[in-house]
């Protein structure tokens, strides 16, 4: 399985360190671009990758073998929409190009947040660049406004004075909607001719979940070293005591997340709703089909399956 180095996805590390399922031997892979992750996916060399949440209707439409099998997390405030100094708001953006990962959550963040304050998606130019790319496009200053995530934003802001913050996921519809976050993916033969150890990867993650929730500094650390981040870096994204970290991330228990998936009773905190997942489906392929990447709308059963999450919810 892959993921790439942010400790929203480091909870593999604790299930494999800890072996909190030790029938499952977890073959980790840091991998930057989680297009590339979704080919290998394609081609049978991985089976799982954790990534953002929003590349569902995307395989769907290109008849990508790949599966959204859980959300994990939703943004509280990592995420950050950072205009350069001398931007006093998004008119000013007009003609000039904006740093986001393409086909990717950011570029949704950036595009919503454009139209709301008066700028069409077609008035800037879009730049495709990870995270600490985007970081020196924006002191280089080749791009006059960046979407980061911890610890990239605070590092942004820190050596580029004038800089300010124009929108963060912690607030109002960001956070209820859940725009931003991420998931899971597993590939169809994995789905298909495994499904046991597909089950079996399920409990591993929210097992470490668990661990973490009741050792947060022990998993900060084993995390930390995992992806080579400082712990101050990691405790930035997910917390320092295991609870629900506004600045942060919201790491989603195993009963959380089937609440979010609709397949466990109850509510979720932060003004989401059970089942949200429809919604998010519906919101990200619109907008894939405004940016061209997809063609067509798709029903949100087409490409996640929750199998794996039931028998992980049935286990427990």
């Amino acid at each position: 399985m892959s993921l790439f180095s942010w400790p929203g996805y480091g909870f593999w590390f604790i299930a494999k360190e800890k072996n909190l399922v030790p029938e499952l031997d977890l073959n980790i892979s840091i991998i930057e671009d989680p297009y590339e992750s979704f080919g290998l996916m394609t081609a049978g060399q991985l089976d799982i990758t954790s990534s953002t949440v929003e590349y569902g209707p995307i395989a769907v439409d290109k008849d990508v073998p790949i599966k959204l099998v859980t959300y994990t997390n939703p943004s509280y405030g990592t995420d950050k929409i950072i205009l350069a100094p001398g931007i006093e708001s998004a008119k000013d953006l007009i003609g000039k190009k904006i740093a986001v990962m393409e086909g990717g959550l950011t570029q949704i963040f950036m595009g919503i947040w454009l139209e709301e304050n008066g700028v069409a998606i077609d008035q800037v130019e879009f730049v495709n660049v990870i995270m600490d790319e985007a970081v020196g496009a924006m002191l280089g200053g080749s791009v006059s406004a960046v979407e980061l995530w911890e610890p990239f934003g605070s590092q942004l802001l820190k050596n580029m004075p004038g800089a300010r913050v124009v929108a963060d996921s912690s607030q109002g519809d960001w956070i209820s909607t859940a725009l931003l976050g991420d998931g899971m993916y597993m590939s169809e033969a994995f789905l298909n001719e495994r499904p046991e150890a597909a089950a079996l990867a399920m409990e591993a993650y929210f097992k470490a979940v668990d661990f973490w929730k009741a050792n947060p500094e022990e998993g900060n650390r084993i995390i930390a070293e995992a992806i080579q981040f400082d712990v101050s870096d990691v405790e930035m994204v997910i917390g320092a005591d295991g609870e629900v970290y506004k600045g942060g991330i919201m790491v989603f228990d195993l009963e959380e997340a089937s609440r979010f998936m609709g397949i466990a009773e109850g509510e979720l905190p932060l003004g989401m709703t059970n089942g949200q997942i429809v919604e998010h489906w519906n919101t990200t392929n619109t907008w894939w089909q405004k940016f061209g990447m997809a063609d067509a709308m798709h029903d949100w059963t087409t490409g996640v399956e929750l199998s794996p999450l039931k028998a992980a919810l049935e286990a427990e």
